[in-house]
């Protein structure tokens, strides 16, 4: 959705126009956030029940792929590997409390930051996807480097460097319980 919401920008008045795909790709992937349900009731959904049913059996398979990730890293891409770790910890972690929250307060204060949990959940992913490619790319430039390899490995860079740190920002509100949305009252909204 941002790499059409750039392009578009890169364009400028001729991106928005039908004349170019970029018009396209960007309503065909606005709906994305709001097909079946909205981005709210899918990170409601994902943090308040989904990470957490079947004793978190799917949240478990979701580390399990990324220590499988994160195993085959050499020295190059360790910091890399070391902050997609530490962001899955942290991710666990807000299950947990999530689940201590859920019992204590209910669902409005438990699940205030579930958006930025599903946001660090899907970089979380993403993340691992890149590295692996990154990988890849690095085994076969062994072979033989082209562009394409390049990209890859440079393209995984920019997801560690760029995107990662929003998730990390996301899932630290998620953990200290962030509440400054739901302290504000309605009537200072002023009159509607």
């Amino acid at each position: 959705m941002q790499a059409n919401d750039h392009a578009i920008q890169v364009l400028g008045g001729y991106g928005y126009t039908r004349e170019y795909p970029v018009e396209l790709y960007w309503r065909d992937n606005r709906l994305n956030p709001i097909h079946e349900g909205t981005n709210g009731i899918q990170s409601i959904d994902l943090l308040g029940r989904k990470v957490m049913q079947d004793q978190g059996a799917g949240l478990k398979r979701l580390v399990s792929f990324i220590e499988e990730t994160c195993a085959q890293v050499g020295s190059e891409w360790l910091p890399f590997s070391d902050a997609l770790r530490a962001l899955t910890v942290s991710v666990q972690q807000a299950v947990e409390l999530t689940a201590e929250r859920l019992t204590r307060h209910g669902p409005t204060r438990a699940l205030a930051n579930a958006h930025d949990f599903l946001v660090a959940c899907g970089h979380c992913v993403v993340a691992a996807l890149w590295l692996r490619q990154a990988l890849a790319a690095e085994r076969l430039a062994d072979t033989a480097d082209s562009p394409f390899l390049s990209g890859k490995r440079k393209t995984a860079i920019y997801f560690w460097r760029y995107e990662l740190p929003v998730a990390e920002v996301a899932i630290q509100r998620v953990l200290e319980g962030e509440e400054s949305a739901l302290n504000v009252l309605d009537n200072e909204f002023g009159e509607m």
